[in-house]
């Protein structure tokens, strides 16, 4: 069952067809990842499917709802949550805190507002410290997140995106810049939030995390899907080959 379908979407960039006339879909469950060389439109249809940019045309449908027209605030509560490339944290508050910020306010339900809001803090905060207990950071919970490592960092904003109650998670490169021992917390974690029922999709330049970890791949050159199978499919198909190195197979 598709979760995500992208329709022949257009966005131009300062005079660049960024994404231009792109088809793709994402099935429920899977682990998908989203790859091509610098500059083919993979952040940019990141961008697109949580809402901080608009498409010029085509259609986005998530669980055959149209996307158009939604802003992004309105798509994480249709269960879209998303990681960013350049780290997101804020430094200067606590792990926890951080991660505390990713569960939807209470009071977007009435009844809420008729509790306490020292009480609703330690609920959100509990729930919070279960989920970096998770990722083995329960311990560094109350550290500013910016004396956190790289990687840690990255697994402290993966999980207030999984706070957020999202389906959906967008990881724009995970792997990025995280030595060998993280690096296996993420995989792991990603393995670990596909069996709960997420839907993974990843955006990422090491080509050994995505082949290893991925489900489906779909490859994007010059703003369009040129690509799309299994890991051993993709390698082995010419477009990609040439997108990738320059020269035709």
């Amino acid at each position: 069952m598709k979760i995500l379908d992208i329709q022949h979407l257009y966005k131009g960039l300062g005079g660049i067809q960024a994404v231009q006339n792109c088809s793709f879909s994402v099935t429920e469950g899977s682990i998908t990842a989203l790859i091509g060389p610098n500059g083919a439109g993979k952040t940019t249809m990141f961008n697109l499917i949580n809402g901080i940019l608009h498409h010029d045309s085509g259609h986005i449908l998530y669980r055959e709802k149209s996307l158009n027209g939604l802003q992004a605030y309105q798509r994480a509560r249709l269960g879209i949550g998303r990681t960013f490339q350049a780290i997101r944290l804020f430094p200067e508050m606590s792990a926890v805190e951080n991660v505390m910020l990713g569960f939807p306010h209470y009071q977007d339900n009435f009844f809420d507002i008729f509790h306490p809001l020292a009480a609703h803090e330690r609920h959100v905060q509990e729930e919070a410290m279960n989920l970096l207990r998770e990722i083995h950071l329960d311990e560094k919970a109350h550290l500013p997140a910016g004396s956190l490592s790289y990687g840690q960092q990255k697994l402290v904003e993966i999980m207030r995106a999984v706070a957020s109650g999202a389906d959906l998670l967008l990881l724009d490169e995970p792997a990025a810049g995280v030595n060998r021992t993280l690096l296996n917390s993420i995989i792991a974690l990603i393995k670990k939030l596909q069996a709960q029922g997420k839907t993974i999709m990843i955006v990422e330049h090491d080509m050994g995390f995505v082949m290893n970890l991925s489900d489906h791949v779909i490859v994007m050159d010059y703003g369009k899907e040129i690509a799309d199978g299994t890991p051993k499919e993709v390698q082995k198909n010419p477009k990609v080959l040439e997108a990738y190195l320059g020269v035709k197979k």
